[in-house]
């Protein structure tokens, strides 16, 4: 890992912790209001769709297809989330399938050497955030993604990281100054719809990594830990039923009952119907049944 990538991640991760405790504070004294907010919540939409459905569905597992337009808008918004370059992204979570919970997963909860309830902490916090600091267990790009690697679409995208993160800022200062007409209001906006939206996108996904594979319900039978944590479904755009996606990896759709809340698979539902994807991959209910762990 370069210096520019540990001091990238010191960044990405502690200043949006540092302005949520800052948000909290301005918000104690109601420096926040309606306009922030929905600023906010539709650059987490935007963003966390191109984490979901951009980078993990379609650039990872390749569960469906889409218009080179399409797929590269989604490598931006998946980048402006400031979760690391695409092809990094991909590769670390690839090598996670390849090595679940196991020796090689980057990220898993269980591989702590400690004893205990300190095992389980300190295996959650790498789980968490600690990983993002060490080289022990990342991926090799040209290992794990080299058709990303020969896209010069999607490398271009990724060597233009550092432009995402700018414009992820930029855009609401922007709406901030538009909408409210003052410097005040550009940064609150960029406070709320930068910094506050950055944090809670990060710890979301940082949920599914640690808590998705320590505690909530499984239905099938698959040789790892993963878990469904339906509390956090909605905010992670589906990604929350995480065991049902390691049991069907390839699957577009991560909610397989009609009450999993799966917003991602919703956006890739009426994005087929208005012909901008398809070869979309479902699990048919045969196939299901036949993984169940019990019979239901």
């Amino acid at each position: 890992m370069s210096t520019w990538e540990r001091w990238g991640n010191v960044a990405g991760v502690f200043v949006p912790v540092a302005a949520f405790v800052a948000a909290i504070v301005l918000l104690w004294n109601e420096a926040v209001g309606l306009r922030d907010l929905v600023i906010m919540t539709v650059l987490y939409a935007l963003t966390g769709f191109g984490i979901t459905v951009g980078f993990h569905r379609l650039l990872t597992h390749r569960s469906f297809e889409t218009p080179a337009a399409v797929r590269g808008t989604f490598a931006i918004l998946g980048s402006m989330a400031v979760q690391g370059p695409v092809i990094n992204w991909v590769a670390d979570h690839r090598k996670h399938h390849a090595f679940t919970d196991e020796e090689g997963d980057p990220h898993s909860p269980h591989l702590s050497r400690l004893p205990g309830l300190l095992g389980a902490l300190s295996g959650l916090w790498h789980a968490h955030v600690g990983w993002l600091f060490s080289q022990a267990g990342r991926a090799e790009r040209q290992r794990y993604a080299p058709d990303l690697m020969r896209d010069r679409a999607v490398l271009a995208i990724d060597r233009l990281f550092f432009l995402w993160v700018a414009l992820g800022l930029i855009v609401p200062v922007a709406l901030g100054w538009l909408l409210g007409g003052t410097l005040d209001a550009a940064l609150t906006a960029l406070l709320w719809g930068g910094f506050v939206r950055i944090f809670l996108l990060h710890h979301v996904t940082f949920a599914i990594n640690s808590l998705c594979h320590f505690l909530g319900g499984r239905r099938f039978r698959t040789n790892d830990e993963s878990r469904n944590v339906a509390w956090l479904a909605p905010l992670s755009f589906g990604e929350a039923w995480h065991h049902n996606h390691h049991a069907f990896p390839t699957s577009a759709f991560h909610g397989l009952r009609w009450w999993e809340i799966d917003p991602g698979g919703w956006l890739i539902r009426g994005l087929e119907r208005l012909g901008l994807a398809w070869n979309v991959r479902r699990i048919p209910r045969e196939r299901q049944a036949e993984k169940l762990a019990t019979a239901e």
